[in-house]
């Protein structure tokens, strides 16, 4: 678990992802953006939810299958503890029913980790909108 500073001007996101490699991509990818500041990266569910009053986000990019606690557990308690966070579900699996079988209420939206990295920008961009107007 990695905590930074935060910034109220910027657009404060939390990454959550059990592979190192995504979790530090995605780390050097927003930054490059204006406004656009990682504020804590966690390595499963647990450490997501023990990061969010202190880092509060605008948005989280969670991966849903992590081991200790995976994004679909998560999800529900950080809602419970932040309800203004907006929640990316970030996921590998390729089954279009996937989403369809299980409740998704606590996601703000769904991305699969194969969109091109600009559309991930885009998608974060949106939701760090909804939350501020929220």
């Amino acid at each position: 678990m990695l905590m930074f500073s935060c910034e109220s001007t910027t657009l404060r996101v939390l990454v959550v992802d059990d592979h190192e490699l995504t979790r530090l991509s995605l780390y050097l990818a927003f930054p490059a953006q204006e406004n656009f500041q990682v504020v804590g990266l966690a390595c499963n569910g647990q450490e997501a939810i023990d990061m969010i009053k202190s880092c509060q986000p605008d948005v989280i990019v969670l991966d849903l299958q992590m081991p200790v606690m995976d994004g679909w557990s998560a999800s529900s308690q950080i809602k419970a503890i932040s309800p203004h966070t907006q929640i990316l579900a970030y996921s590998s699996v390729e089954d279009a029913n996937f989403f369809g079988s299980k409740s998704t209420p606590s996601f703000d939206d769904v991305c699969r980790k194969d969109v091109p990295t600009n559309e991930l920008i885009a998608l974060v961009k949106q939701l760090g909108q909804r939350a501020r107007n929220a």
